[in-house]
């Protein structure tokens, strides 16, 4: 009973907490894998590192595309 009264604010925060590899955003942005790593290297585009491996929440990419839309709208 207690696991059904948590399962609804994790379900809740899951979306938020979705990780992308670098692969998939090269795919989602259609950009290579040099000008994903640099957008990281730059800090457009947020990341965590998690052992040697690079992941970038779903938020960020959103947050990035945003503001390129803002940008390039301006």
């Amino acid at each position: 009973m207690t696991s059904h009264l948590l399962a609804a604010p994790l379900a809740e925060v899951a979306p938020a907490l979705d990780l992308l590899t670098v692969p998939r955003v090269m795919a989602r942005l259609q950009l290579g894998r040099s000008a994903v790593y640099d957008l990281l290297r730059t800090g457009q585009l947020a990341s965590i590192t998690l052992g040697r491996a690079r992941r970038i929440p779903t938020h960020a990419l959103t947050d990035f595309i945003r503001t390129r839309l803002e940008q390039d709208a301006s």
